[in-house]
């Protein structure tokens, strides 16, 4: 059976106005290039978990193990309401049948690998957004990557090679 392949994409990336600044992030590697070969679900973890358009912005404080996500003027404590959208949006995201997930970097919630953490005024340590943990928590052999990597055409053609690998191994019985 020919089924598409499908990936992931923050919202932002595929040039939603959905940043905390009513803005975007458009990245034509993602639409122009990769858009040839897979078909996209858009996912902005704030907006979906009832987060208003534009917002305050947010970061990561605290533990490395179990971090907050704060607003930063406000000091709302989102942590609860972003894992709440997370574990309903894993399962959705099953049913979605992803093969691969592209992620804007250093995002609170969508950052792969150099989100800020905060214990004080200045980051002290680097840690993974609250929905890209619950992503490779939940799919641990998924294809990430975060789209600014993506920029260099090494790395996005061994993402593409690797999400093409993971839909085969995913349907070799079918």
């Amino acid at each position: 059976m020919n089924r598409p392949i499908t990936i992931g994409v923050s919202a932002c990336l595929l040039g939603e106005h959905v940043r905390y600044d009513g803005g975007h992030k458009h990245n034509r590697n993602i639409t122009d290039v990769l858009g040839k070969d897979f078909n996209f679900v858009p996912v902005c973890p704030e907006v979906k978990c009832g987060l208003p358009t534009p917002r305050e912005v947010m970061r990561l404080e605290g533990d490395s193990v179990a971090p907050r996500l704060m607003t930063c003027h406000t000091r709302l404590d989102l942590t609860g309401q972003m894992l709440d959208f997370c574990s309903i949006k894993m399962r959705e995201l099953e049913r979605e049948n992803i093969c691969g997930f592209i992620f804007k970097e250093r995002s609170p919630s969508c950052g792969l690998k150099a989100v800020p953490l905060f214990e004080g005024a200045a980051p002290e340590l680097f840690t993974v957004g609250l929905f890209a943990h619950e992503v490779v928590r939940c799919f641990p052999s998924l294809p990430l990557e975060e789209a600014e990597r993506l920029n260099n055409p090494q790395i996005r053609s061994n993402f593409i090679e690797w999400v093409i690998r993971y839909h085969r191994n995913r349907y070799v019985y079918e």
